[in-house]
Parts: C-alpha cells; sequence; structure tokens
C-alpha cells in the first residue's frame, strides 16, 4: 500500500484536531478531541500533559477512521502546536513531574518584574527578540525546577527533559530510525519563544539560562521546521517508521500555510484575539512599536524572521456582545445585524477589555464605546464592534509597515471570524491593504503538513507545497483615502479616551 498522505496533528490550547490530507491539499479525514482546562488559582492555567498525549491519539484514531484510510498510508507527519505551553518530564518514564503550565499562566510575573527591575529587559530584547514577560516559557520552566521537590538538582543531573508542546509530542511519538530512545527535540520556531533562545545565532544562550537560572541538560536540541526529525514507535492506530518532517509553532505555521514567503506578506489569524505575522526576510527586524521577533521557519539553510503583534480581543469582542449585554443569541448572528446599518453612524467602540497590547501596550486602557446617541441602535454596535477589530489589526499592520519601512505587500485570514465578509472588507480598506481568504480556514494544520511534505521530500520547493493552499475570495480596497482617513481619525480619539479615562494607581 502506498504511504502517499499526510498526518497534521494540531495541538491547540483547548483540544487536539488532527487531518488526514492529500499532497493536493484536500482534507480526507478530520477529528478534534478536547481536554480538560485546570485553574488552581486566579491567575494559573495548567494542562494535564498526559490528558493532551491522550487527545492526541484519539484524534488521530478518530481523523484516520474518517478518512477510511489506515495508517500506512501516512507518508509524513506535521505538528503545530501551543506555543510556550511548558512541560517538565522525567527522561526515564516519560511521565510529567508537574502538569504542563499553560501559555495563558501569569505565575511568573513577580519574577518578571524583579528582573525588569533589575534592567534586564534591554539585554532580553536584544538577545531573545521577546520581552521579559510569563508569557513565554523561560520563566515557567524556571519556576517548576523551583517548586518541584528534587526538581532542579534532578535537571542538574541530565534526569529530566523540558519542552513546549512540539518537544513533549515528538517524544511520545517517537525513536530513532534503529529503534532506540525517544527523541527530545524543539524546532526553532517553539525555541523563539522560550526566553532562551539567541535569536542571531538559532542557538540557547548562555546569558539567559544563567539568567533565568536553567541548566543546559534540561533542554532539548534546537531543528529545522522542515526535515526528518525522528520516527513513530509503538504509536497506536500508526506504524513504526512513519517520520516527523514537519514541526512550527501554530502563528508560524499559519503564515506558512498561508503561503506568506515574500518580504512583506502578512497573515491575520482572528480568534478570541487577532495574532498578525509579517514575513520580514533573512534577518531578524527589531521593532520601535513593541512587536516581538521570532523565527517564522527554517528550512535547509534558508532561515525567515518575522514580526509579531496580538490584539487581545478579537472575537472575544463578539462574545461579550453575546454573553455579556446579550444583544445577540450566537456569535454568527453578528454580520447580518451589522448590515442593517450603512454605517456605525459615528459610534465607535475600543475593545480594550484586557488593556491594549502592540503598538500601545497599555495594560491599564479600558473598553470604551462613544458617540453614542438616541438613535444608536444594538446594530449600530454590532457593527462598531467588527470595526474596532479592524481597526487593531490595521494599527499592528501599520506599525508593521513603519518597521519595515515599506507597505505591506498583502494580508492573508483565518480563523472563525475571517469568515465575516463584512468584517474582511473592512478590515481592508481601513489597513489599505489587499486581503486573501482559503477555502479552509485551519491554516495552522495545513502548515504543517506543507512544511512535513518539504521535509519528506513530497515537495520540492515551497511554491509545490503551496498548491495545498487554495484561495476563496479576495477583498479589494473599495474605500477612499479621505473615508479611510476619517475612520482612523475618530478610531484614534477614541483610543486616546480609552486610555486617558483608565484609572492609573
Amino acid at each position: 500500500m502506498e504511504a502517499d498522505l499526510l498526518l497534521s496533528i494540531d495541538q491547540g490550547t483547548t483540544g487536539t484536531t488532527a487531518l488526514v490530507m492529500e499532497a493536493s491539499g484536500v482534507t480526507l479525514g478530520r477529528a478534534t478531541q478536547e481536554f480538560r482546562q485546570h485553574f488552581p488559582a486566579p491567575g494559573l492555567v495548567e494542562h494535564d500533559p498526559s490528558e493532551i498525549w491522550e487527545s492526541v491519539g484519539d484524534a488521530v484514531r478518530e481523523a484516520l477512521a474518517a478518512a477510511g484510510v489506515r495508517g500506512e498510508r501516512i507518508r509524513a507527519i506535521g505538528i503545530t502546536n501551543q506555543r510556550e505551553t511548558t512541560v517538565v518530564w522525567e527522561r526515564h518514564t516519560g511521565r510529567p513531574i508537574h502538569r504542563a503550565i499553560v501559555w495563558q499562566d501569569r505565575r511568573t510575573a513577580d519574577q518578571c518584574a524583579a528582573l525588569r527591575a533589575a534592567g534586564h529587559e534591554p539585554a532580553v530584547k536584544a538577545t531573545t527578540g521577546l520581552v521579559l514577560d510569563p508569557y513565554f516559557s523561560g520563566t515557567k520552566l524556571a519556576w517548576i525546577l523551583d517548586h518541584v521537590a528534587g526538581a532542579r538538582a534532578r535537571a542538574e543531573h541530565g534526569e529530566l527533559a523540558f519542552g513546549t508542546i512540539d518537544s513533549f509530542l515528538v517524544w511520545h511519538l517517537s525513536g530513532d530510525a534503529k529503534g532506540g530512545a525517544p527523541v527530545h527535540v524543539t524546532d526553532v520556531t517553539n525555541a523563539s519563544r522560550t526566553l532562551l533562545m539567541n535569536l542571531e545565532q538559532l542557538a540557547w544562550d548562555d546569558g539567559m539560562l544563567e539568567m533565568l537560572k536553567v541548566p543546559r541538560k534540561v533542554l532539548p536540541t534546537i531543528v529545522g521546521s522542515a526535515e526528518k526529525v525522528a520516527v513513530t514507535r509503538n504509536v497506536p492506530h500508526l506504524p513504526d517508521g512513519i517520520p516527523i518532517t514537519g514541526i512550527a509553532g501554530d502563528q508560524q505555521a499559519a503564515l506558512f500555510g498561508q503561503a506568506c514567503f515574500a518580504v512583506g506578506e502578512a497573515k491575520c489569524t482572528y480568534g478570541t484575539g487577532a495574532f498578525a505575522l509579517v514575513n520580514v526576510g533573512s534577518r531578524p527586524l527589531r521593532s520601535r512599536f513593541g512587536l516581538l521577533t521570532s523565527v517564522g521557519w527554517r528550512i535547509g539553510d534558508e532561515v525567515v524572521f518575522v514580526l509579531e503583534g496580538s490584539a487581545f480581543i478579537a472575537g472575544a469582542a463578539v462574545q461579550w456582545l453575546r454573553d455579556g449585554l446579550g444583544v445577540i443569541q450566537s456569535a454568527t448572528e453578528i454580520e447580518a445585524l451589522a448590515r442593517q446599518v450603512p454605517s456605525s453612524e459615528g459610534v465607535t467602540f475600543v475593545p480594550a477589555l484586557s488593556g491594549l497590547g502592540a503598538p500601545y501596550w497599555d495594560p491599564e486602557a479600558r473598553g470604551l464605546i462613544c458617540g453614542v446617541t438616541r438613535g444608536t441602535t444594538k446594530a449600530h454596535l454590532a457593527r462598531a464592534t467588527l470595526e474596532g477589530v479592524a481597526h487593531e489589526v490595521a494599527d499592528l499592520l501599520g506599525a508593521m509597515a513603519e518597521d519595515l519601512e515599506q507597505p505591506l505587500a498583502r494580508m492573508r485570514v483565518d480563523g472563525g471570524a475571517a469568515a465575516n465578509d463584512l468584517l474582511m472588507q473592512f478590515q481592508a480598506d481601513t489597513a489599505n491593504i489587499t486581503i486573501d481568504r482559503p477555502t479552509e480556514l485551519e491554516s495552522t494544520a495545513r502548515g504543517a503538513a506543507m512544511l512535513a511534505g518539504v521535509g519528506a521530500g513530497m515537495f520540492k520547493t515551497k511554491a509545490e507545497a503551496a498548491q495545498m493552499t487554495k484561495l476563496q475570495r479576495t477583498f479589494w480596497v473599495e474605500m477612499g483615502e479621505a473615508e479611510r482617513a476619517a475612520h482612523r481619525v475618530q478610531w484614534a480619539e477614541a483610543v486616546r479616551r480609552s486610555r486617558s479615562s483608565a484609572p492609573r494607581g
């Protein structure tokens, strides 16, 4: 039986999705398995790694069944993952010594604040492209080593292994080509989100390891995003020997899955928040606006870097209209409601429900609705909500263009809210950028499959891999410059109000 299919494992924050895909990009089978979220205290978020691994096995089994194929048809495996979530496990048994600390977890905020107060942040930015924030993996790892009895000594003796979720999955999927011990690796995109990797050298940085008190013996080997790193061994529902040839963190996988291969090409994922990445080429670019610099992918000798910015609230603003205000009964209703009026009639909603991210970085900013009159209806509020999300992303794209010192070429979109035609058209208009929407909005899983195909030699070039991406619609800029400028001025004034009205302590 010919092995001609790709298996993509998309391990996310609330569940794992597995896709069985043809090299043409057609999805033959898909399955999602959710797992529990653990909240031991306010600000703390954990996952049970054994439940994550179980969800992977169940999703793979069901995706193969949905495709009507056996595991022998799988030519290669690609992995994409929630990036900064941190696991430490025993090398001898593979058992975690603590629950995984999720990217959302804030328990190391005080440690990060202390390091900033000690003056370390400029060096951290220069070395890693990141900022001192509990979002990233390094301080989470240090916390586990300091709070699990005996962990630090065991780590220093080489008994423990650290990894983000990609590393944990490869360990449990793998043996080497001779059927040996599990493989301990992480790809360069995930490594670039740990606070531990030197962005210029693409290697673990001694200075950062010393600053965060992380022993080198606990770290995985950094590998490329599209190369054979391991093969399956003793995995339920899969035969031994399937190569694992593609790995990338979720946002970078989406950028690759959207075929953003040229400098200035960007993608935005519209989920709970909105995550925008832009390809900045073969050298890391330091942002003047607080955007993060990471690795987009490494394929052979080619290394691509990205700038990344996040709008904290995107789809969550629609959820707030539904759950907090009762304006809509389901999120899918918002477009039809917003289309009941030709414009927001001056109503502006700044969805700073969790502060403002780049380019403002103002955690004290508050959500604000302004321009309300007696004639304002829930339709105006619905439209203002969609427009507010688009303005947030336009701010990110504007910062990226200024950092690049050139206009962005175009943007491709994914995520649930990307299906909203009204939002996408207003996004194109406010950001003054052409937007392409693919037929399938699961770009992270597709990107992992494309990388796996490249790593397995199924595709000789990135351009061949891009054939897996099919476009459904292009949104062209329709708004005139004067109208766009008026919208942006109105938005900037609303942002100023949302920041100035916040209580400052």
